[in-house]
């Protein structure tokens, strides 16, 4: 025959389920053992419960972040090398300028990475692919919608800017995002070129000034001219142990 208890417990879990309290569902008991054991007054009890919640719709709300987010894995500020980067720091909201290979978009996703784990919004899109969703937006007449649906995303990060292609079409829709969050929500973007040659992004000069304009307003701008660490590292692996690695000076392998 079940007790009193056992029912009040069993309508509690009913209740916290319509609550969807799920992680007080889920440490009441414990809770509520330790509370009874050590004469916990109400107020701390509940405390104790909220702050579960509070804590495990957090962590929800990260990993549904970190999903959304689309960073490529492993991409971490541990793991980039500041070292083979000196004019680097650990900043945000940045343009990053430099060859292939010297870690921008690794240092892209390791920020995004790190504002993500802080609680923040971030989407890492290739600027070709969003160019593409948004000139199909255009085409349905749903491009401001579209841009107001990445305002959720506090940074943007444009990765490969460069490669988005010459084109009126592609470049106006560029252009309406850039100007659309413009001093309300942050862009990270990452280049192989420096402004100077923006003119292969943007068909005229006038909207090429006007889009450096806005983006360099509040932003840093690190250019990082350095050799491909992704070639160092495939030197070093073919050279393997016990050589010099590939970015050693003649004078230190001397």
């Amino acid at each position: 025959m079940k007790t009193t208890h056992s029912i009040d417990a069993a309508r509690l879990e009913l209740l916290l389920t319509d609550l969807r309290l799920p992680a007080v569902k889920l440490m009441w008991k414990t809770i509520a053992e330790q509370s009874d054991k050590e004469g916990w007054p109400a107020a701390r009890f509940l405390a104790g419960l909220a702050e579960h919640e509070v804590a495990e719709r957090s962590r929800r709300r990260i990993e549904r972040h970190l999903a959304e987010a689309r960073l490529p894995i492993g991409k971490t500020l541990a793991s980039f090398e500041f070292e083979a980067v000196p004019m680097v720091s650990k900043a945000a909201n940045l343009l990053l300028f430099g060859p292939p290979g010297a870690g921008k978009s690794h240092l892209a996703a390791a920020i995004g990475l790190a504002l993500v784990e802080n609680g923040w919004r971030v989407l890492f899109i290739r600027a070709g692919e969003l160019v593409q969703r948004l000139q199909i937006a255009r085409r349905e007449l749903g491009l401001e919608s579209a841009i107001v649906k990445l305002d959720k995303y506090h940074l943007l990060i444009l990765d490969d800017i460069a490669y988005v292609s010459k084109d009126q079409a592609e470049t106006s829709v560029l252009f309406e995002l850039i100007g659309s969050r413009y001093e309300r929500r942050s862009l990270l973007i990452t280049a192989n070129q420096p402004f100077g040659e923006w003119g292969k992004v943007f068909p005229d000069q006038a909207m090429t000034l006007a889009a450096i304009d806005r983006l360099v307003h509040h932003a840093t701008i690190l250019e990082m001219n350095v050799e491909s660490y992704r070639r160092r590292a495939a030197l070093d692996r073919k050279r393997g142990p016990g050589r010099p690695p590939a970015h050693a000076t003649i004078k230190d392998s001397v």
